[in-house]
C-alpha cells in the first residue's frame, strides 16, 4: 500500500499532516515511508502529480477541492481512496465510495482544526500552532487553553505559527528558508510543538529569518491608499516574495476596517497578489481574486497567483472602486 499526503506547505497544512502522522505512529502506523507532496504557498494544484491505483490511499491537506477536481477525480477512477481535508472554496464536492471529505469553508475554521476535531483533540497543540499560523488567533488561544497551556506557553505557539506560515511564502522552493518536506521531516520529530520551539535549529533559523525579512517589509509606504483600501507594491527581491503573505496578515491588523493588497514582483514576469479584507465586507476576498483566472482563497483572505504586468494599474482601479469607502 502507498500512502501519499498532497499538502500545503504553508503553517496549517504542515500541522494537519503534522496531527495526522503523530496519530498514525502513535497507533503503529509505520511513518517516515510515505510520499510527500507539497510546494510554496500558492502551488496548490497537487493531486495531478500525484500517482493513482487501488493500492494507493491518499490525503489531501488545505488545497481548493475545486482547483484539485481533475486530479482528484483520476485518482479515484484509478481506483485510489482519498481522504480531504480543506476550508477553501470546494465547489461541488464528488459523491464517491473511496472519497472521505472533511470539508468546513467557514471563516472561524482551518484545515489544522478539522484534522483535530476528525482526531478528537489528540495533538491540539499543533492544531493550535496551525491556527495561530492561518490568522485565526482566537481559535489559536481557545484551542491552546483547551489544551490546557498557560499564556506564555501560548504565546510561544503563536509566534510558532506564525514563524512556519510565513516560511512558505515564495515564488519557488529556493526562495524560501526551509523547503516544506525539510521542515515536515523536522517536525515529526517533536510531539510537542513547544519542544520544536525550543530546541529544533530549523525553528531558530526560520524565526531569525522571519524577524530579518519584516524589519525590511515594515519600512514599506502604500503605493495607493483611499479609506477602505490600501495598496502596497513590494520590491523585486526574494525576502519580499517571502514576506508578502505575512506582511499582509499583519498589515491587516494595523489597518483594521480595511481592505489590503499586497503585489509582490514575480521573477518571470507579473505579479502575485496579497488580499484580506474585513469580514463584513459586501464582497469577499475570495469573490473579487475570482475575477481573475488564477485567483481564488476564503472569505477574508484571498489570492491571484498570476497577474500580467499590463494589468496591475487596472486591478488597483478595479480593487480601489470595490472597497471604497465614502
Amino acid at each position: 500500500m502507498t500512502c501519499t499526503y498532497a499538502f500545503n506547505g504553508d503553517a496549517d497544512g504542515l500541522c494537519a499532516l503534522q496531527q495526522l502522522r503523530l496519530s498514525a505512529a502513535a497507533d503503529g502506523t509505520a511513518v517516515g515511508g510515505e510520499l510527500l507532496v507539497t510546494g510554496v504557498k500558492r502551488d496548490i494544484a497537487l493531486l495531478e502529480r500525484v500517482q493513482g491505483g487501488p493500492d494507493v490511499t491518499v490525503t489531501a491537506l488545505d488545497v481548493s477541492l475545486d482547483v484539485n477536481r481533475a486530479g482528484l477525480l483520476a485518482l479515484l477512477d484509478s481506483g485510489a481512496a482519498v481522504r480531504y481535508f480543506d476550508h477553501h472554496f470546494a465547489g461541488e464536492i464528488p459523491q464517491h465510495p473511496r472519497l472521505e471529505a472533511h470539508i468546513d469553508p467557514d471563516a472561524k475554521v482551518c484545515t489544522s482544526i478539522l484534522v483535530d476535531r476528525h482526531l478528537g483533540g489528540r495533538f491540539r497543540r499543533w492544531a493550535a500552532v496551525g491556527a495561530f499560523g492561518d490568522s485565526l488567533v482566537d481559535q489559536g488561544r481557545m484551542l491552546s487553553q483547551e489544551a490546557g497551556l498557560s499564556t506564555e506557553a501560548t504565546d510561544r505557539l503563536a509566534k510558532l505559527g506564525v514563524a512556519i506560515n510565513y516560511n512558505d511564502y515564495g515564488e519557488s522552493i529556493a526562495d524560501l528558508h526551509v523547503a516544506p518536506t525539510d521542515l515536515a521531516a523536522e517536525m515529526l520529530k517533536y510531539a510537542d510543538p513547544l519542544e520544536f520551539e525550543s530546541n529544533s535549529a530549523t525553528f531558530r533559523r526560520l524565526a531569525n529569518g522571519y524577524r530579518e525579512d519584516m524589519e525590511l517589509a515594515r519600512r514599506l509606504e502604500p503605493s495607493r491608499k483611499a479609506p477602505g483600501a490600501i495598496v502596497y507594491e513590494l520590491p523585486d527581491a526574494a525576502w519580499a516574495r517571502r514576506s508578502s503573505g505575512t506582511l499582509a496578515n499583519d498589515l491587516a491588523k494595523a489597518h483594521a476596517g480595511n481592505a489590503l493588497a499586497i503585489v509582490s514582483h514575480k521573477t518571470g514576469g507579473g505579479y502575485l497578489v496579497s488580499l484580506r479584507v474585513p469580514g463584513d465586507a459586501k464582497v469577499s476576498a475570495e469573490a473579487f481574486c475570482r475575477r481573475y483566472p488564477t485567483g481564488g482563497g476564503r472569505r477574508t483572505a484571498a489570492g491571484i497567483n498570476h497577474l500580467p504586468a499590463e494589468e496591475l494599474e487596472a486591478f488597483k482601479t478595479a480593487f480601489e472602486e470595490q472597497f471604497h469607502v465614502s
